[in-house]
């Protein structure tokens, strides 16, 4: 467990992060720019806020396409189309000329990092066949914990100093570099096959999930829940993907992707916390520039530098996960990870106008302590046992999920702060206002730590976990 890694695999891992670290990064630097970008293209925050819902909603069409296109095209063929079309999308965002024009620019970006993202996972986990899978998590979930709280600053200190468009040239060269590691060190695919296309299935998740992410996307809006334009598309959405299990059930590999490997327990587990941290973690990421511009009256690029010690707890926490990860079980370290955060969240959740900003610099670097080990265990821990034609519609199960919650945390969260908020007439009202949304998020982070108990506390060996999975399937055979 504590082998040399295989040099192909340092290879592939650090040739797909490069080029995966412009999606990771370009979604926060952009969301601190809203603001901006309205005043500039002069056209209300309801229309500018599509450069980010309409990034988001091409991510829903692009994400359950990968399964399809690797085994068709090939991963190292299109990683290099994502990362080419991602490159693309980012240059002509900066060269837009008016919001419409950003808009759809930001679509073509989406369609190409929503492939990135599941992909990234697959190729690595593939290439590694179950082995320092802890390891090889930890450097690839870096840029994921990181790009939350470097992504404000980095935004903040453009929008201070440069021109807008100077958002998007900061992908190109990650994208450049990206490409020319992909060519050099990403195994060499087999020739193009054509492989039937589930169409069914294309037809309803992928709108479903549309429908769904645009429906959370208008939660923040006045209205909340209650607008047409949030539970319509939200149910909707909903029906389109029960419609989607249903189809996609009983056909299994022949799907367009395979959920019914949430059966392996694994994955099912991991991902359940995936969906819990994406409202407790990024939740409240969502909360922290607010309160910090709200309540304490910083602007962006202070909001965004505030949180320097937020990453830097992340990343060293990061730097000492990496030594032991693929020794010790993924329960007791994910349980501690979550139980971390929501003890560093409290004090956010009793904060008021003029609480001391040292202290809150301590409690943020604690919690970046937490933030830098919760998503890793769970990472490594999904692709468990997983046959390596699995792995795909596996990166994609567990990539939604986390989208999803992250969607669904952050529009939740932003309902009770608005909420709370709306009867505010003091600032301390308002600091009030987002002492609930806090707490909400610490009951989400608790939820998570009592899930990690589902979570196995001992690695297990290649036997061992082939043992399990055989009487797993005999189990479930046996229920049928």
């Amino acid at each position: 467990m504590g082998e040399k890694m295989d040099p192909a695999v340092t290879r592939t891992t650090w040739a797909v992060l490069v080029g995966g670290m412009a999606v990771l990064f370009d979604t926060t630097i952009v969301a601190v720019a809203i603001h901006t970008l309205a005043s500039d293209l002069n056209v209300g925050l309801d229309v500018v806020q599509w450069v980010s819902t309409g990034y988001l909603l091409a991510l829903g069409i692009s994400v359950p396409l990968v399964g399809w296109l690797q085994r068709s095209l090939g991963a190292k063929r299109l990683w290099m189309i994502a990362l080419g079309l991602f490159l693309i999308g980012s240059v002509l965002c900066s060269l837009a000329w008016d919001a419409p024009s950003l808009i759809a620019f930001r679509v073509v970006q989406g369609l190409g990092g929503g492939m990135i993202m599941p992909l990234m996972m697959t190729m690595v986990m593939q290439v590694a066949r179950g082995q320092n899978l802890g390891r090889i998590a930890t450097i690839i979930g870096l840029p994921i914990a990181l790009g939350p709280i470097l992504g404000p600053v980095i935004g903040g200190l453009i929008l201070q100093y440069l021109h807008w468009s100077w958002l998007f040239w900061v992908n190109v060269p990650f994208c450049l570099a990206g490409l020319v590691l992909a060519a050099i060190f990403l195994p060499k695919d087999p020739a193009p096959r054509r492989l039937p296309l589930d169409w069914v299935g294309l037809v309803l998740l992928a709108p479903g999930l549309v429908g769904l992410l645009y429906g959370l996307s208008n939660v923040s809006k006045d209205g909340a829940f209650g607008r047409d334009d949030v539970w319509i598309p939200t149910a909707i959405g909903l029906v389109l993907i029960a419609a989607f299990c249903g189809w996609a059930i009983p056909r299994r590999r022949r799907a367009l992707v395979d959920i019914g490997l949430l059966r392996h327990r694994p994955l099912w587990t991991s991902s359940v916390l995936m969906f819990l941290a994406g409202f407790g973690l990024f939740g409240a990421m969502f909360l922290l520039p607010l309160y910090f511009q709200t309540i304490r009256g910083d602007d962006v690029l202070t909001a965004g530098l505030l949180l320097i010690p937020q990453g830097v707890g992340a990343l060293l926490s990061r730097m000492a996960l990496a030594r032991i990860i693929d020794r010790v079980g993924p329960r007791w370290i994910t349980l501690g990870a979550f139980l971390i955060t929501g003890l560093a969240t409290i004090p956010f959740a009793v904060a008021g106008t003029d609480t001391n900003m040292w202290w809150l610099m301590i409690v943020l670097f604690v919690r970046g302590l937490g933030l830098g080990s919760a998503i890793i265990p769970l990472m490594s821990h999904t692709f468990t046992g997983l046959d390596p034609e699995d792995v795909p519609d596996a990166s994609i199960v567990s990539r939604l999920l986390q989208q999803l919650g992250g969607s669904f945390g952050t529009a939740l969260l932003a309902t009770i702060l608005a909420g709370a908020a709306a009867s505010a007439t003091t600032l301390e009202e308002g600091a009030g206002a987002f002492d609930q949304a806090f707490w909400w998020a610490v009951g989400f982070t608790g939820l998570a730590v009592l899930v990690s108990f589902l979570l196995p506390a001992r690695v297990a060996t290649p036997a061992a976990a082939a043992d399990a999975e055989a009487a797993e399937a005999e189990a479930v055979a046996a229920e049928a």
